[in-house]
């Protein structure tokens, strides 16, 4: 009964997750959706500055906080282990939900495109969210989310120990699903002062993130880890190796 709970609790999570996630390619890409990026009613700059980074530094701080090692050492005291990065996933998701319902748009327009060069962006907008989907695949897209660990929990399997792998992508790249987020952040062929705003933060944040990742994974892998980071470009790829 008990496994049964955690399978339903990671499965919801994870549905929580899916909807917000595809929600941000609609929020991110001003598509037809009741709030994006571009939406609504502009305000002040400066107050409309000042709550967008607020609400970008929410997510920042829940993102990165809940993923260091030794928060996770006090929080599994808390929260069951099988369910930990199910609560992980759903906070992260929630952060982003009173992002897409509290962002004040700044519609003061950076740049403008049209024709060839506006498909063009638009591709690769999508392209970085195929991105992005598909790199979670190469390393195990149920695990990342939360919902193998409750099916473990469930089948009464002990977890095991995380195995290091360099699946396609990342054969060539540490961070590909990094890569795919930035591009489609910055891919649209009408830029406005609000998604300047959020695609400079979210790319800055990003950067940050890689460096307390990859501190965590040398702690994890050690030697192999470096010689990796020696191998694969961080944000681009490296063919090669050396």
């Amino acid at each position: 009964m008990v496994g049964l709970v955690y399978l339903l609790y990671g499965v919801a999570c994870y549905v929580v997750f899916f909807v917000t996630f595809l929600y941000a390619i609609a929020f991110v890409g001003d598509l037809p959706v009741p709030k994006t990026i571009d939406s609504g009613t502009p305000g002040g700059l400066i107050p409309s500055l000042v709550i967008d980074a607020a609400l970008l530094g929410l997510f920042a701080v829940q993102h990165s906080l809940m993923a260091r090692p030794a928060f996770k050492k006090v929080w599994t005291r808390i929260v069951p282990p099988p369910a930990e990065r199910s609560t992980y996933v759903l906070f992260a998701s929630t952060a982003l939900i009173v992002m897409y319902a509290f962002w004040q748009p700044l519609t003061q327009p950076v740049w403008t495109l049209t024709g060839s060069a506006a498909a063009a962006l638009q591709a690769l907008f999508w392209i970085g969210w195929a991105v992005v989907l598909i790199s979670t695949f190469l390393i195990s897209h149920f695990e990342l989310f939360g919902v193998a660990q409750v099916i473990d929990r469930m089948r009464g399997k002990t977890a095991e120990a995380t195995q290091f792998r360099t699946p396609g992508f990342y054969r060539v790249m540490r961070h590909p699903i990094y890569f795919g987020f930035i591009v489609a952040f910055w891919a649209t062929p009408r830029m406005t002062l609000g998604h300047l705003v959020f695609a400079a933060a979210t790319t800055a944040y990003i950067l940050i993130a890689i460096q307390l990742e990859e501190h965590d994974l040398i702690g994890i892998f050690g030697d192999r880890y470096r010689q990796y980071r020696r191998q694969a470009g961080m944000l681009w790829p490296k063919f090669g190796g050396g």
